[in-house]
């Protein structure tokens, strides 16, 4: 067997938001992969280990071993998934819909995910001493603020759908129900962000969702 025909490997960790995102995405292709886990609380995380810095000199989750190759940031990966792998895209054919939906997906995971995850929970605690209670009172504004604006971005499209564009799940979707995952976690406000909730009650109704979600994984704890 060559390395591209071995089954892709996704390093990641269960709670990490971008992990699962791939998750869903592989999923959602039908493209089987191994999981191994890259542990973030572990032995001072995991992901600082010099054989994973090998992988991804970011020190960070996920990466994806596919073709040969050890692709990290989960949003080029998505991108490539679909460009080697166009059955099932993720993607809309249209050019301008794609350009809003990539939009949509970055304002999630650069804006809403970047200041709010471990790395930056940790220094705002041990660095700049932070309480908890102020921790988590800047996750939920970076997560709140995040959500209202990535729902108005969602408003543009022609064509409202069941999914965040149109009646079959997307990248965008991979993107957005990791986030609702994080946002519950923390006991975020909610309020007015029905739509979003619409949309994430349609996916929950999915295999390729509940399989990916942080507690059906092998390393859930």
């Amino acid at each position: 067997m060559t390395s591209a025909s071995k089954l892709p490997i996704l390093y990641g960790y269960f709670r990490s938001s971008a992990a699962y995102r791939l998750r869903i995405a592989l999923n959602l292709k039908g493209i089987a992969y191994e999981h191994r886990t890259v542990h973030l609380l572990k032995q001072g995380g995991e992901q600082l280990l010099p054989e994973h810095v090998v992988r991804n000199p970011q020190a960070l989750v996920p990466t994806l071993e596919i073709d040969g190759a050890m692709l990290s940031q989960s949003l080029a990966i998505l991108d490539y998934l679909d460009e080697t792998r166009p059955d099932r895209s993720l993607l809309p054919q249209n050019s301008l819909a794609r350009a809003r939906m990539r939009a949509f997906n970055q304002s999630i995971a650069c804006e809403i995910h970047p200041v709010n995850n471990l790395r930056i929970l940790k220094y705002l605690v041990t660095e700049l001493g932070a309480s908890e209670e102020q921790k988590v009172d800047w996750y939920r504004h970076w997560v709140e603020t995040g959500l209202r604006a990535s729902l108005a971005l969602l408003k543009e499209q022609e064509n409202v759908g069941r999914f965040c564009y149109g009646d079959s799940p997307s990248q965008a979707d991979c993107c957005l129900i990791p986030q609702l995952y994080n946002a519950r976690r923390f006991e975020c406000d909610m309020s007015g962000l029905e739509h979003l909730l619409e949309i994430e009650a349609e996916a929950n109704k999915l295999d390729a969702f509940h399989k990916a979600h942080p507690d059906n994984q092998p390393d859930a704890s």
